[in-house]
């Protein structure tokens, strides 16, 4: 997927939603513990009740690496069923790879052409010849840690290496890699201050921001310092709006929760 086709997804929905499917087997609903794949039976009904109202879907894989050849099957189908049915869906695979470059290229092959997906995120910690492997695939997006929401960000990202603190380090240094125009940022909205400075070194980059919701961050302060002309973000909430029920009516609730999101973008997008 282009950023064009990203941007006129967010223009048409008035949302720039990513939606977390972070699938945790001991918090969905009981009743899908019958079905032969529980998993994707649950994705696959938040995907069917909320794809209206966001723009993107986020494996995070280590939830499905947890079960072996069975969560990796689940991942496969929820990720073909959203190829499938939802194309229009920008997919990351929240995967946060991050090795030299053999190694690197066998991991881009495993997320895009192998299982489809639109982006991948990496760790930026090994250097350029960790990240350019994964900036050679046309049309796909490499989604680099900048500056995470965790507690422990600070013990690294935050500290000055040559007068420049480290996250800024990276965003500076990655705008030299070969294909830098097929990059994007995780900044946590935890850290929404931080925005303005990010802004002044990528002014017009993709920020996948997380922390919106269950950990606190403001999605108001995120859209004040972080949108661009284009948008600029997709803003991710994950357990805010999965496990908003684990009822029978879990799909149900999940979309009123998404549409409470979508509603507070759509008048973020108006002021601008």
């Amino acid at each position: 997927m282009t950023n064009k086709q990203l941007i006129d997804q967010i223009r048409l929905k008035q949302s720039f939603l990513c939606i977390g499917l972070d699938v945790d087997i001991n918090k969905i609903p009981k009743h899908l513990l019958a079905e032969e794949d529980p998993i994707f039976a649950f994705n696959k009904a938040i995907i069917d009740a909320t794809n209206h109202l966001c723009v993107a879907y986020k494996p995070n894989i280590a939830f499905y690496e947890a079960h072996g050849l069975k969560g990796w099957k689940s991942l496969e189908r929820t990720i073909q069923y959203l190829n499938t049915h939802y194309p229009e869906q920008f997919t990351i695979a929240d995967a946060k790879r991050g090795d030299i470059g053999n190694t690197s290229s066998m991991y881009a092959r495993a997320f895009f052409e192998d299982l489809g997906f639109d982006s991948v995120t990496i760790a930026p910690y090994m250097g350029k010849d960790s990240v350019e492997p994964f900036l050679a695939f046309e049309d796909k997006h490499t989604i680099l840690l900048a500056l995470t929401s965790n507690e422990g960000a600070y013990d690294f990202q935050t500290q000055i290496v040559d007068g420049m603190e480290l996250y800024k380090k990276v965003l500076t240094t990655s705008k030299t890699y070969k294909n830098a125009q097929n990059l994007m940022y995780v900044v946590g909205a935890t850290k929404a201050s931080f925005l303005t400075d990010i802004r002044k070194i990528i002014p017009d980059s993709f920020l996948l921001v997380p922390g919106v919701g269950a950990q606190g961050g403001s999605l108001s302060e995120v859209c004040k310092y972080g949108m661009t002309k284009d948008v600029g973000l997709l803003v991710n909430s994950s357990r805010g709006i999965i496990y908003a029920s684990t009822d029978k009516d879990f799909a149900e609730v999940a979309r009123i929760k998404a549409e409470e999101l979508q509603v507070q973008m759509a008048a973020e997008l108006k002021k601008r």
